[in-house]
């Protein structure tokens, strides 16, 4: 059997997967690795997540998404329709259905590899990374954003950000779904009623702050993570303050649920 990349021969393997995507085999093996610790570049960094931008930091940084399917769209339409042409079993309806089982291929490759170049870089580089809990599910309900959220990748983003940080030796804090960190000033901690989502702009009202809303959410963001996540609970005698938050902490995640 040949294979891309070498069998592994130092681990013993804890489960084997075999799949097909198109007209290509894959075979993966899931081992046990020890983490490898990075230095961190920086301590405490709030991730707002979006449809506009993928992500943005707290430090200022703005990461665009991959957009493979918006860029695709029209191709895949094209090839979709042609597939609908040919007669059903048919020789030419096989080759038709393996060219649109191909581009739906690249258009989830480029996301991924969009999804995992970012999640290195957070996980290597920032020893903490605060991330809200995102409903992914509601937000998929509003179908004018159904296709743009469904294409940037939330729920990969999460799941390889928390086992990165668990191999390079960050912490992931989980926020509450329901903390508002769009709608509270960065600046002087005001709450502001409502915020239409057509607001790109967080403007004060007490303290005339301006600073754009997915930048303004991310600093929120990292502010709560700079109080939350130096805790540990050691003697679980006494409660923490991340206990009073009803929190749930793991070695390499922290997942803060804030009581009102």
């Amino acid at each position: 059997m040949k294979t891309y990349e070498r069998l592994p021969t130092i681990h013993q393997p804890k489960n084997i997967t075999i799949s097909r995507e198109a007209d290509r085999w894959f075979i993966s093996f899931r081992i046990e690795v020890e983490s490898i610790a990075t230095d961190k570049e920086v301590d405490v960094v709030g991730i707002d997540l979006g449809v506009k931008t993928l992500a943005t930091l707290s430090t200022g940084e703005v990461f665009e998404g991959a957009y493979s399917y918006k860029k695709l769209s029209a191709k895949l339409a094209k090839l979709q329709r042609e597939l609908s042409r040919k007669s059903f079993g048919s020789s030419n309806y096989q080759k038709a259905k393996l060219k649109v089982q191909k581009l739906h291929r690249r258009i989830a490759n480029l996301r991924k590899d969009t999804l995992h170049k970012l999640t290195s870089h957070l996980s290597k580089n920032h020893a903490v990374n605060v991330i809200e809990d995102l409903n992914v599910s509601g937000m998929m309900a509003n179908h004018k954003l159904a296709k743009a959220i469904a294409d940037m990748g939330f729920y990969e983003f999460r799941r390889q950000l928390e086992y990165k940080s668990k191999l390079y030796g960050s912490k992931l804090v989980i926020v509450d779904r329901f903390y508002p960190s769009s709608k509270t000033c960065s600046n002087c901690g005001e709450k502001k009623d409502s915020l239409l989502l057509s607001e790109r702009v967080f403007c004060c009202e007490k303290c005339h702050y301006q600073i754009d809303r997915d930048l303004n959410a991310a600093k929120n963001l990292e502010k709560l993570g700079q109080a939350m996540a130096e805790v540990t609970p050691v003697d679980k005698s006494e409660p923490t303050p991340l206990d009073e938050a009803g929190s749930k902490i793991d070695s390499s995640r922290v997942i803060i649920s804030l009581k009102t």
